[in-house]
């Protein structure tokens, strides 16, 4: 019923901004959608944007499978930041953006273990074999793979350590990666796979431990951007700006690499 809920409101929003995007002279930011793992340098960057150049950005962040729904839909979204190439590539063929776009992060997974809770972390999920072999695993969190690209990197760890089936009936799935951080901070689960970008921002930092999972034990996270037909002048500036200096320092602070 929550996860109905949560979808309705996201769909009502849509809606929204979809009749205020028709109604003659009303005046509003243009409106993105990104990938939940980039709360919070997605934020960042809009606001030193706003800074540089006297433009506000509004963002929406959720899973990239269902901000693709929604764009498929007819969310008045200019602009698709998303946490793979798979979904962009999708609206690109269904002829919904200007041109397949540009790679512009490359995302990393952690395992991590809120402060307290008994699962030893480490880069070959050791720890959590033990944990699972024990019977001490009740909870364990990741994104939910069906929408969420880092939901799909952590089932292929998982997957790749042998862990998969054992731990399955025990996973708890957060709609976004972001919805799966904050269960993997709760006391109720003993860790979760999720992104780097988010285990040392305000909300995460100094709540427990982490290791980078080596980037070979899951396909790539090649985190594409489009550009929407509806795109506007400013969301084209701001495209241009997310490939620039300012914006690729802070993907980089925030743990992604960034291309070349």
């Amino acid at each position: 019923m929550m996860r109905l809920f949560r979808h309705s409101v996201i769909t009502l929003i849509a809606v929204w901004l979809l009749g205020l995007h028709d109604v003659p002279g009303a005046q509003r930011a243009p409106t993105i959608a990104a990938a939940a793992n980039l709360n919070f340098a997605l934020t960042e960057i809009a606001k030193q944007f706003e800074r540089d150049r006297g433009t506000r950005i509004d963002v929406v962040f959720g899973a990239s499978g269902t901000l693709t729904r929604q764009i498929r839909d007819g969310a008045p979204f200019e602009m698709f930041l998303a946490a793979d190439e798979e979904f962009p590539n999708q609206l690109t063929s269904a002829g919904l953006t200007r041109d397949a776009g540009v790679v512009y992060a490359i995302g990393r997974v952690v395992l991590f273990a809120p402060a307290g809770s008994r699962l030893v972390v480490d880069e070959r999920l050791e720890g959590l074999s033990r944990l699972l072999q024990a019977g001490g695993v009740t909870r364990f969190a990741i994104a939910n793979p069906d929408v969420a690209p880092y939901g799909r990197a952590a089932e292929a760890v998982l997957r790749k350590h042998g862990l998969w089936d054992a731990i399955r009936s025990r996973l708890v799935l957060g709609d976004s990666i972001a919805q799966a951080a904050q269960f993997a901070t709760t006391g109720n689960a003993v860790g979760g796979l999720i992104a780097y970008s988010l285990v040392n921002e305000p909300a995460l930092a100094g709540r427990g431990k982490y290791a980078l999972i080596p980037q070979t034990d899951h396909p790539p996270l090649r985190q594409r951007m489009v550009l929407l037909k509806r795109a506007t002048a400013v969301v084209e500036q701001f495209y241009a700006y997310m490939q620039g200096a300012a914006a690729r320092t802070v993907l980089m602070k925030s743990g992604y690499e960034v291309p070349q």
